[in-house]
């Protein structure tokens, strides 16, 4: 079982690991937890993250054993020297910044010496996903905590999203592939089509499918991506919809630029979307 945290960090769309980072060393500090072990994705999400984490852990006086990183394509030999890392360390406190598919390498890899017992710290990305809690049969991950993005509605989202023409669109390959996968069949057309493949009519129901296309359990990130998009979007209509212009006032070769009307579009967007 999963303990996960609601703080309110949706509001800070690309800033949200930076904070997320903080708010998991001020965790671990507040449990008391001075001695623990650190892994991350091998990718900007996890080696930024851990990085925030690192700085900020020690201002609070807490000490990393280890600090390692992998991607789930690495070797199994790189895995397994992490899992050497774990076994032989003393703290018994993980901070993971992992990816959901780098966790679930990670979770195979452990289950196999039935390392358990870990007081797991998990960054949003695999501690709100309930496929890893499901994969998690040896009980690695129990007691896991961590933070996640509050959750949101964005009305209408599901409606769009289910809200696909497939005839007048299944001329295009990206939506053919898209429309196969998602619903295990092929197109009359296809090259691939074999006897033992059920045929596309184009009808097929979108809301019986249940997949991470359909789940709408992600809509605290669609919301936030939502809400950025209506920024930016009023932003612009309000910088295109002003007259007034810019001042330029070179001072030493180098322009000075004054952007009043932006400044104040900014402010407006910032409104508009916080009323919504």
């Amino acid at each position: 079982m999963f303990y996960i945290l609601h703080f309110y960090l949706g509001g800070h769309l690309f800033f949200f690991n930076y904070y997320q980072s903080r708010v998991l060393a001020k965790l671990v500090k507040h449990f008391g937890w001075t001695w623990v072990g650190a892994i991350r994705t091998n990718d900007d999400y996890g080696n930024d993250g851990m990085a925030t984490f690192t700085e900020t852990a020690q201002q609070l006086g807490i000490c990393l054993e280890y600090s390692v990183s992998f991607f789930r394509t690495d070797s199994s030999d790189k895995i397994n020297k992490i899992i050497d890392i774990i076994k032989a360390s003393t703290s018994k406190v993980i901070v993971a910044f992992l990816q959901i598919m780098d966790m679930h390498v990670l979770i195979n890899a452990m289950s196999h010496d039935n390392l358990t017992r870990y007081q797991w710290v998990g960054s949003e990305a695999w501690i709100i996903d309930f496929q890893t809690a499901e994969i998690d049969t040896h009980h690695i991950l129990d007691g896991a905590i961590g933070v996640s993005i509050p959750k949101a509605h964005v009305s209408g989202m599901r409606e769009f999203i289910l809200d696909v023409k497939p005839l007048s669109s299944s001329n295009h390959k990206l939506f053919t592939e898209f429309w196969e996968t998602l619903f295990n069949c092929k197109f009359k057309q296809s090259n691939s089509l074999s006897e033992q493949q059920r045929e596309c009519t184009g009808h097929e129901d979108m809301t019986e499918v249940k997949n991470s296309f359909t789940d709408m359990s992600f809509m605290p990130m669609l919301n936030n991506v939502y809400k950025g998009v209506y920024a930016v979007a009023h932003a612009l209509h309000s910088i295109l919809g002003c007259n007034e212009t810019c001042n330029y006032n070179a001072q030493h070769g180098v322009q000075k630029h004054t952007y009043g009307p932006v400044s104040q579009s900014k402010v407006r967007a910032s409104k508009h979307v916080q009323q919504r």
